[in-house]
């Protein structure tokens, strides 16, 4: 039995045994089947792009990061083009790294990474505040994950919010405690900010605060302001007494 191609049918399969077929994205960290890449922050990620076919040595290639084009050194975009992303950086996370043929960017592969990291709590800070100031603390609770929870602690007890002394703001990146005209007999102890994460688990930080007396500010610049005018109210009064005996020297 022969099997008889005609013309057209035989030029689409000398076309498709010729030309590539598609592209392939192969990472180190490997990616998973739903094409991503999870890592931690400071780690490294090699992603080689590969087109497949025939003729796929001469076939260039473009990268993509969120759309926006990689730039690429010569001698990395034809057959083979690697790209390699060291340190990892919380920016990187959710970012998308697309590869696709120069002639047909319909004939592409995409990764995207996952970058997680912990809240960068850890470590004492001293503290001085005089009475009656203002005493703000802060803790940097950005995390991937989101931190699961998030409390301060007063000489190993929960600040009492419902007492109107203390105020906590977060807006996802940072947790402030604050309290207005501070008192030794309140306010003076350590704090602790403490946040939870279900995948790095508990973090915190530690602010040793001091609480001194109320030193009396003198306006310094008026202060200096006045003695000029006192200065040259003087030397004016002398310049004046000189001519006088000058002229009765005369």
């Amino acid at each position: 039995m022969k099997l008889m191609f005609g013309p057209p049918l035989f030029h689409l399969l000398l076309y498709i045994a010729t030309h590539t077929l598609g592209v392939r994205i192969e990472s180190v960290p490997a990616v998973n089947s739903d094409g991503f890449i999870q890592m931690e922050l400071e780690q490294s990620v090699s992603l080689v792009c590969q087109p497949e076919g025939v003729s796929e040595t001469d076939e260039e290639l473009v990268w993509l990061r969120n759309g926006a084009a990689v730039s690429l050194k010569e001698g990395n975009t034809k057959g083979r083009s690697q790209v390699c992303i060291t340190p990892v950086i919380s920016g990187d996370n959710e970012a998308t790294f697309t590869c696709h043929l120069r002639k047909n960017a319909t004939i592409s592969a995409s990764v995207t990474l996952i970058v997680t990291y912990p809240p960068q709590l850890f470590g004492s800070q001293e503290i001085s505040v005089e009475e009656e100031d203002t005493l703000v603390l802060g803790c940097d609770i950005w995390a991937n994950p989101q931190v699961s929870s998030l409390s301060w602690m007063l000489n190993g007890s929960t600040v009492d919010l419902l007492a109107g002394v203390f105020t906590v703001t977060n807006d996802g990146f940072t947790s402030q405690l604050s309290t207005n005209s501070v008192e030794k007999s309140l306010h003076e102890g350590t704090y602790q900010c403490i946040a939870n994460s279900s995948m790095y688990g508990q973090h915190n930080k530690v602010f040793h605060v001091t609480v001194t007396e109320k030193t009396i500010k003198f306006p310094l610049m008026p202060i200096i302001a006045g003695v000029v005018v006192v200065f040259l109210t003087a030397l004016l009064a002398v310049a004046s007494r000189w001519k006088k005996i000058r002229k009765c020297c005369k």
